[in-house]
């Protein structure tokens, strides 16, 4: 039997959030900038050209995140999870600090986008293994009993990222004159991102390893790449399925808005920047609530729930916003859709990781998320971007949001209810 399972220390807890949250800061504070990214390093003939090339830019870093997340994952459940958080934190490191001093077109040509192109790569190969490694420590970490809720304290550190990126954002477009943020002022979250590197190298430093994949160590159960994901197929679809609701979520509700409310809506992009915070502290703060209502009444039922009211409102918010554009209405939409991103984040990593037996839990989430996140979440502003210019529909973001909430609902339908299952370290996880 494995060693059972105790309350985490508060040391444990925080390696994974706070680790977790300065990880997608650096990752997506790249997206909220992409307005002034696009005139310093990809000068175009229009707006669109230089907006449709940096985010593609954006994008290109998530073709890494399977590449990653695929040695990460097998790097974790061979290594360990706490060897393979480090790793995570020392490449993240290195890429963030490429794009904080990296030099404008202006002054060294097309050397200037290539150092981009190049960041970005090495933060979609470390970030394709955080979520999968963070997620299986919290989770492996917590009682049987608790699991829900230690593992939405994984979409909390991701949460956090935002906000904090928001309000970065919204502070130095409200106290900088568009000639300074131009010149040095969207350097500044990059460089406060660079604090991942002694912040959490030190914090994960101290972390213990997890009693499952000890006991996973211990009996030897390995499997090749291959063997693995045919032996969990339908395991890694559900789990993509359900990504992908989340992914277009996140990165078009939460990480696009910004540019919609100032390209589409003319609202001020400081005020934008605040009514995203508004939504995203209500998200923050039901994340774990939700998670805990979890381990009650089992994941599957709030976030079939979550989902199907999500995809009712979407559309309807949506155009409301763009018939009624003002602040106070974007905070109202960014809120509502936020808590029922709250509702359904909150069980999501829990429920997705429980469907794989430890030996291959961080591989099988690394494969599934990842290839979720390159092919519909990262290249979401780009697809927005381009759906908008084609069709003329602002509100075309809405139609791409209810695909990614149809893709989940449907793949939650067929996710196997594990909550109440004590122990999910092995093969008592049976292939249903």
């Amino acid at each position: 039997m494995p060693p059972a399972a105790v309350e985490p220390k508060p040391i444990q807890i925080a390696a994974a959030v706070i680790g977790n949250a300065f990880e997608w800061y650096d990752f997506i504070v790249f997206g909220f900038f992409t307005a002034i990214i696009s005139r310093l390093f990809f000068p175009a003939g229009s707006q669109y050209a230089a907006l449709l090339l940096t985010t593609a830019t954006f994008g290109v870093g998530f073709f890494m995140r399977p590449v990653g997340g695929v040695f990460l994952g097998m790097y974790a459940d061979r290594k360990g999870r706490k060897a393979a958080l480090l790793l995570i934190i020392a490449l993240m490191t290195l890429a963030i600090g490429l794009i904080a001093f990296a030099p404008t077109y202006a002054a060294v040509g097309v050397a200037a986008p290539l150092i981009i192109v190049l960041a970005r790569l090495l933060q979609g190969f470390a970030t394709g293994g955080e979520f999968a490694g963070a997620t299986a420590f919290l989770i492996e970490s917590a009682p049987p009993d608790r699991r829900g809720f230690y593992g939405s304290w994984q979409m909390v550190g991701q949460g956090l990222a935002v906000l904090i990126g928001a309000l970065l954002g919204a502070l130095l477009t409200r106290v900088l004159a568009p000639e300074a943020l131009d010149s040095w002022g969207w350097r500044v979250p990059f460089l406060f991102g660079l604090a991942i590197g002694p912040v959490g190298l030190f914090i994960r430093s101290f972390v213990d390893e997890t009693p499952a994949f000890l006991e996973s160590r211990r009996t030897g159960k390995q499997q090749a790449l291959g063997v693995a994901l045919a032996a969990h197929a339908k395991q890694t679809l559900v789990c993509l399925g359900i990504v992908v609701a989340g992914t277009i979520s996140f990165y078009v509700v939460l990480l696009y808005m910004p540019t919609f409310a100032k390209l589409q809506l003319h609202i001020p992009l400081d005020q934008a920047f605040l009514a995203q915070s508004v939504g995203l502290v209500c998200m923050i703060v039901l994340t774990p609530i939700f998670g805990a209502l979890s381990d009650r009444i089992g994941r599957k039922p709030i976030m079939i729930a979550a989902l199907a009211i999500y995809l009712a409102v979407a559309y309807p918010l949506f155009l409301w916003l763009h018939q009624n554009p003002s602040f106070r209405n974007l905070m109202i939409m960014q809120t509502a859709l936020c808590i029922l991103l709250g509702a359904l984040i909150g069980p999501f990593s829990t429920a997705v990781a429980e469907q794989f037996p430890a030996h291959v839990r961080s591989t099988g989430l690394a494969v599934g998320y990842n290839l979720a996140v390159m092919l519909f979440g990262g290249f979401a502003q780009f697809f927005v971007t381009w759906l908008i210019e084609v069709t003329g529909t602002p509100i075309a973001p809405a139609f791409y949001v209810m695909f990614g909430v149809a893709c989940g609902l449907v793949a939650t339908l067929f996710l196997k209810e594990r909550g109440r299952v004590a122990d999910i370290s092995t093969a008592n996880i049976t292939l249903e």
